[in-house]
Parts: structure tokens; sequence; C-alpha cells
């Protein structure tokens, strides 16, 4: 697809009993179900790493479960994020770094780094915690992504503070935390959070509808005409590759979501 980065559509995880006989056939082992997954959709977000360290042998077994072309995200350690001084998160970043998350190899998507809602965008601070990112681990390329959730971040100079260091913002999809759709990387990252277990695939029609529409803009480089921009400059278009999460409250019905966005693109 000339002009167009690859469109990748996920949920966060993959170990979820209400999903087993929903998502997952019912008697389906548990060993099995990373394997169905990845089969089915083209990412996964991994979120144990947001709470704890994962061994090396995990990460590997996890990329050998996987199809060719399957990738993951990770979430970073919230022990780097969640602080008051950013900048003396260094050591907890590399704990996070270093726990064995080059075994995904050619699996290793974007990292996710999320901040509390209570978090302020406090430019020095949040500049030294960018500078603080490396851009290759052992040989293999990093990319990095933020999810911040406070009004504050809403303004141009942290978006270009973003966009000088190639890391990416996350679209939030949220009923509180702000959207910023601004491009600020190689690639485009976004977590869909307000579906419902009410409505078969969490988001009406034309919902997806209109998401499908907005991650293929962005697939060319393209900010969506509803999105406004916070920085009006922006960067030059090009193919970049979406990463897109269904990610909402009770999320039984999120697996059908994504394989609906699935549905709607890369065609």
């Amino acid at each position: 697809m000339a002009g167009k980065g690859l469109i990748r559509a996920g949920i966060g995880g993959w170990t979820f009993e209400p999903w087993r006989g929903v998502f997952y056939p019912k008697g389906l082992k548990h060993a099995d179900e990373l394997n169905y997954a990845s089969r089915r959709l083209n990412t996964l977000e991994i979120n144990s790493t947001y709470y704890s360290s994962q061994k090396p042998e995990t990460f590997a077994k996890w990329a050998a479960s996987t199809p060719d072309g399957f990738v993951f995200s990770v979430k970073a350690s919230r022990f780097a994020t969640n602080r008051r001084v950013l900048a003396e998160g260094e050591e907890s970043m590399r704990k996070f770094l270093t726990q064995g998350i080059v075994e995904l190899g050619d699996r290793l998507g974007p990292i996710l780094w999320q901040f509390m809602a209570t978090k302020k965008f406090d430019p020095d601070d949040f500049q030294s915690f960018l500078d603080l990112l490396p851009k290759t681990l052992q040989g293999l390329a990093l990319r990095h992504v933020v999810e911040v959730r406070h009004a504050s971040f809403a303004v141009p100079a942290f978006v270009e503070m973003c966009r000088e260091r190639n890391v990416a913002i996350c679209v939030a999809d949220h009923e509180v935390h702000p959207l910023i759709p601004d491009i600020t990387a190689d690639f485009v990252y976004s977590r869909l959070m307000t579906g419902s277990d009410d409505i078969e695939t969490a988001y009406p029609d034309s919902e997806l509808d209109a998401w499908a529409e907005r991650f293929t803009a962005y697939s060319k480089g393209q900010v969506p005409g509803d999105l406004p921009p916070v920085d009006r400059t922006g960067p030059a278009e090009g193919p970049r590759d979406v990463f897109a999460y269904v990610i909402h409250e009770g999320k039984v019905r999120a697996p059908a979501a994504a394989q609906a966005l699935l549905g709607r693109v890369n065609n």
C-alpha cells in the first residue's frame, strides 16, 4: 500500500476470564490463549510490566507463541512515571528496560510510558524525562510513546518537545483525559477507552467507521480533519504505522471491537 503505513489493532493483555467463551472458544486451554489472540489480532499491549518485572524467558516464550509480523507494545514500569520528579526515574527506567524485553526481538513494538491524571506538565522536568529515553537497547531500535492525562499537556510546547525527540503522544479516546491528536513521531499510537460492554462490538458502527477513517488518515501521515491539532505547524506528511488498542471499562467486548476495526482498514 504505497503512501500508507500498516494499521494494527489489538487489546490490553490476553489473559482475562470474561473473554473465555466470548472471544476465546469454550474449552481452549489457557496456555493457548496468546497463540489464539495473536492470530486474530496483529498486536497486543503487555500491561503486566507496568506493575512488576518479567523474566527474560517469559518474553522469549511470548515471542515464540506469536506469528511472523505480530507486534507487542509494552507498558513501562509505573515506578519510572509515578513520581514527583521524573528526572529522578533513571534507575527505575533502567530496571524496566533491562528485565529482558529485548527477548521479544522483532515482536517488540512501542513502549508506552503512562502518567497519572494528577501529573501536570512541567516543561523542564518532562524534557529531562524524555532525554532519558534511549533510542536503542542492545542493538534493538526502540520506539517510545507517552500517555499524559492532565489538561496542562495540551499545549504546543509539549507537542514540539515530543516531536523533536520522535516520541509519540498517545491519541486517547477517554471521557476525561485530554485528546492530543498531533503526530509527533514516525508512528501513531492510540487507546480507545470509551467503549461499552452493552454493545457487541463495544462501539456503534458509526463510531468504528469514524475511527477507521481517522486511523487511515494517520497511516498516510495526516491528522484527521475532525481532530484539530494542538500545534498546527505539524510534521511533513508520510506513511506511518498505526497502533490502536481498545481498552474500555469492563473490556469484555474489546476483542470484538479490535477485530471490527481490522475489518475496516488495511484494504
